[in-house]
């Protein structure tokens, strides 16, 4: 018994690098379909495999790191083949979702992210932050191998660094979402219906933004305050990546407002709408969630309260009075001033 729980121990350890590695390079798979090729290097607007690195490390902890790094060589080699050059890139793609998690774990990150602070720290620590690092590892090794030209590193180090923390933005969230997603317990024929409209309506109004030509990407933030307010994460997850996803389409395709610009206008562009995107539906969505759960603390200290007041005086319960003098509770009409007052006749 002994001998096979020693056994079993490092098997799922070993699994679960395996399958954290498999999710990175299918991951890496579906991000290169919509690639961007800025100054001679490979880039893309949106990353997949650090949101999915970061949600991993977040779900599981610190020792599925080599299964991060596996499936970064496994990306590195579809793209071109490994060498001494690719070591560099290799060491930032793990590095970089390892220290956004160590700076998150140190701030007292919660996956809920059910607190604005969580969605700080998203945004600031694990996405701007940590993705630092493998933009610049990634840059200088494409430098120093002679494969981009010196006077070119900022466009590619900006491109590189905006694909991966929009991985992180995007991606992440919905992860973390999809592991604790449950249906509400009062669900009803009307939130399935709203649920479906504002599916359809993001979807639709998505579509006319990226593709006619006129400037009309602000219509995507209605659908996203809509999705937060009403259904937070769970809602405004989705909502940015049909966003986003949509969004990457038409501008590697050049339709709609991205027809006519420079590779450089395009991924400004882009990015601008992606982070702004990801950042309302996030930050929006945890604020509506931390002010729900702190009026349900306030409603439960009501209860509470309410319950040792019956106890202690269950002759003056609220319970206990009858409706008259206008139905007004005997409290609610001292402090009105329209019942009665205390009894002033003399002795």
């Amino acid at each position: 018994m002994v001998r096979s729980e020693q056994v079993r121990g490092p098997a799922a350890a070993v699994l679960r690098v395996l399958a954290v590695a498999a999710a990175y390079w299918a991951g890496g798979r579906i991000g290169l379909l919509q690639q961007v090729v800025v100054e001679g290097a490979v880039v893309t607007p949106l990353w997949p495999p650090t949101g999915i690195a970061l949600a991993c490390l977040l779900w599981i902890g610190v020792r599925v790191w080599p299964g991060i790094l596996l499936g970064a060589l496994l990306t590195i080699a579809t793209i071109d083949s490994v060498g001494v050059a690719t070591l560099g890139i290799l060491a930032g793609n793990t590095l970089a979702p390892l220290a956004a998690y160590l700076m998150l774990r140190r701030v007292g990150f919660r996956t809920d992210l059910d607190r604005l602070w969580d969605g700080l720290a998203l945004v600031f620590l694990g996405a701007l932050g940590g993705m630092l690092v493998s933009a610049t590892l990634g840059a200088c090794t494409l430098v120093l191998s002679g494969a981009l030209p010196l006077g070119e590193f900022w466009p590619v180090w900006s491109a590189w660094w905006a694909g991966d923390a929009m991985g992180v933005l995007v991606i992440t969230p919905l992860l973390l979402v999809l592991r604790r997603a449950h249906l509400p317990r009062d669900t009803r024929a009307w939130w399935w219906t709203e649920a479906t409209v504002l599916g359809l309506a993001s979807l639709t109004v998505t579509l006319l933004a990226t593709r006619v030509s006129l400037s009309l990407l602000f219509l995507v933030f209605p659908m996203l305050i809509w999705a937060a307010l009403r259904f937070q994460l769970p809602g405004s997850a989705p909502c940015a990546l049909l966003i986003s996803v949509l969004a990457i389409s038409a501008a590697t395709d050049g339709m709609g407002p991205f027809e006519g610009r420079s590779v450089l206008e395009v991924m400004v562009v882009l990015q601008a709408l992606n982070g702004c995107a990801a950042l309302t539906g996030l930050l929006l969505a945890s604020i509506v969630t931390e002010q729900n759960a702190v009026r349900r603390k306030i409603e439960k200290a009501c209860s509470d309260l309410a319950e040792v007041v019956e106890q202690l005086a269950p002759g003056e319960g609220a319970h206990s009075w009858t409706p008259r003098d206008g139905g007004r509770h005997p409290g609610e009409q001292r402090r009105t001033g329209q019942g009665p007052g205390p009894d002033m006749t003399p002795g």
